[in-house]
């Protein structure tokens, strides 16, 4: 990552992608300790990673955000069920 710059935000797509679990939870402490000095955006299927990092979740669907929320509303939300289980 390119920390040396000290930017505001850090955008990161998939980080945990084809990691093993040890990897995947050296980078959730990673990213949590980097979140105390910069806001940071992750975009992420996997949901249990997710769940081990994020405050505030926000779901996108065709894009334009469907909700947001701690991670149990997100995943109780009537809208995500519909969209992303098809109930």
């Amino acid at each position: 990552m390119l920390l040396m710059q000290n930017p505001r935000v850090l955008l990161v797509d998939e980080p945990v992608a084809g990691m093993t679990g040890e990897e995947t939870e050296k980078t959730a402490e990673l990213l949590l300790s980097l979140a105390g000095d910069h806001s940071v955006i992750v975009v992420e299927h996997d949901m249990k990673f997710v769940r081990s990092i994020a405050r505030k979740v926000t779901v996108l669907h065709q894009g334009s955000v469907l909700t947001e929320g701690t991670m149990d509303q997100v995943q109780n939300d009537p809208k995500v069920i519909e969209v992303y289980l098809g109930e």
